[in-house]
């Protein structure tokens, strides 16, 4: 199966200023992949320039086997996009909203993809409520429901759970994974180090460059993990990396002696170990 996205040396400059610096990626379909990035990184950039909204300065991008931003109008019948702020008519209602976003794309029976597309994301019952009287979380909601309207074969989502209660975000995640067992392709760009861990792969983004692109549990298995011995009074903590292999044999070192009360463990988190390898790449760079 050719992947959903094909992007090969990616360079994007507005005037002095380099969004993306030879970025290569590919995002296979099927699978959420998450982009990550501080502000300026350049993730808004890529996402436009995954939708065609922007010409690159070189390189080439292929979303769904067509040529971007060339094709951009024969794509975009298959993609949707939910922006971070819901882009909605807040004196229309929940179903008009979603209504007018199907319009757009000359939906045939539009009344029956909107009823299926308001009871997956738990809105039916609301269909009928201004959107302007909604809670944040609902809206959020009522924005999703306008990216899914046409059946989109990639969905790319830029902070969609962000002011999201926690069961609610919960929801969000389950229907995101139905979709692509489906086989929708989903683009996450978001700042929250739990998410993450639930995509298929992750993408950090830095300075126009991918730096790290790989699995959550790959990128996890780079971790380091502080081991503390509390001994006779006194506590010493050594690193290692792969915490399972290596604490058995640290612990053969000090043989369990009868001094040591308490053997305590600290492993990075996810932010912590890219934090670290945004500094080794900072450091090797200079």
């Amino acid at each position: 199966m050719s992947p959903a996205v094909s992007i090969k040396g990616l360079i994007k400059n507005y005037g002095r200023v380099k969004a993306l610096r030879g970025l290569d990626l590919t995002i296979e379909t099927g699978q959420i992949f998450c982009l990550l990035g501080p502000n300026g990184a350049g993730k808004s950039t890529l996402i436009k320039a995954i939708v065609g909204a922007v010409r690159p300065t070189s390189g080439t991008v292929e979303v769904l086997g067509h040529s971007m931003p060339m094709e951009a109008r024969l794509a975009r019948t298959r993609l949707g996009y939910m922006p971070q702020v819901p882009a909605l008519y807040e004196d229309l209602s929940v179903r008009a909203n979603v209504k007018f976003f199907g319009r757009s794309h000359r939906l045939e029976d539009l009344n029956r993809r909107i009823d299926r597309v308001l009871d997956f994301v738990g809105l039916l019952s609301l269909s009928g409520r201004r959107t302007g009287t909604l809670s944040g979380g609902l809206k959020q909601r009522c924005s999703l429901a306008c990216a899914l309207v046409h059946e989109p074969e990639l969905l790319l989502l830029d902070e969609p759970t962000a002011g999201v209660d926690p069961v609610l975000k919960e929801g969000f995640w389950k229907h995101f994974r139905s979709l692509t067992e489906k086989g929708v392709t989903i683009v996450i760009s978001t700042h929250l180090m739990d998410e993450p861990l639930i995509c298929d792969r992750i993408g950090l983004l830095r300075e126009g460059f991918m730096i790290l692109e790989d699995t959550p549990e790959n990128i996890v298995a780079m971790g380091k993990t502080d081991v503390r011995f509390d001994r006779n009074g006194k506590s010493f903590t050594e690193r290692v990396g792969d915490y399972s292999r290596e604490l058995p044999e640290m612990l053969k070192r000090y043989g369990l002696d009868q001094g040591i009360s308490r053997i305590s463990l600290h492993q990075e988190k996810l932010e912590d170990i890219l934090l670290r390898i945004i500094r080794e790449r900072k450091r090797d760079a200079e």
